[in-house]
């Protein structure tokens, strides 16, 4: 099972137009964050189907997809990678996670990075140190911070939500607003399961975080408690 064989069946879902509508949606242009990322034009149902069909796939094998100029491949290797994971012994999840962080470079874009973090990163560091993630989280990379906060999807689902608070902080003065996007959307998670941990938090920082990440983070607030955060009335 060659990463070619992979690939020639994962191109038969391929649609010109769609993968028009997905460079611009993954900003793709020049000066954007997907700058030169390359679409197919395959929606990720599709993608899923080829990697449940190849989900036992040699691990050198998935890594040369990993490694493609080609979004939807880096995305079919992520989906095989996270389903090896999950179903492997200790040794397979160590293995598959020193290569996730090997390969930081070629998990370029949000969706890259949503789908796969929680999955393999926060689940491999549940019962571990979690400073792998304070490394990513002070990385000059955008993907690895948002590796770094998005990982911790994995530890809200347990109720702990001391990283995901802490590495916040740290990212309070991002300038990209794809981090304020993650950060406000793992602060509201944490308000699902606790809403005193969350505000907690917003009451100490709200006032200097940047506009969108507040937004995401009091997105499910009732609207007068909402409107007073916007409006620093709290």
């Amino acid at each position: 099972m060659t990463a070619q064989k992979i690939r020639t069946r994962l191109r038969t879902y391929a649609n010109r137009e769609k993968a028009k509508l997905l460079q611009g949606f993954f900003k793709t242009g020049p000066g954007e964050y997907g700058e030169g990322d390359i679409f197919l034009g395959i929606v990720v149902p599709d993608i899923r189907r080829t990697a449940k069909e190849f989900h036992d796939a040699p691990l050198v094998e998935v890594i040369k997809l990993l490694r493609s100029a080609v979004h939807e491949e880096r995305l079919l290797a992520l989906l095989i990678l996270v389903s090896q994971f999950t179903n492997g012994d200790e040794a397979q999840k160590k293995k598959i996670y020193s290569l996730y962080l090997k390969n930081t470079a070629f998990i370029n874009n949000w969706d890259l990075v949503d789908l796969s973090a929680p999955n393999i990163v926060g689940a491999y560091l549940l019962n571990r140190s979690r400073k792998p993630l304070y490394t990513l989280a002070r990385s000059r990379d955008l993907w690895k911070r948002r590796i770094s906060i998005l990982a911790t999807s994995a530890f809200i689902r347990k109720n702990d939500f001391k990283d995901t608070l802490a590495i916040s902080a740290i990212l309070l003065r991002d300038e990209h607003d794809l981090i304020h996007k993650a950060v406000g959307w793992m602060l509201r998670e944490v308000g699902k399961r606790s809403l005193a941990a969350e505000e907690r938090f917003l009451k100490q920082y709200y006032r200097s975080m940047p506009r969108t990440m507040l937004r995401y983070a009091i997105e499910r607030f009732p609207e007068a408690k909402r409107r007073r955060y916007l409006k620093g009335t709290i």
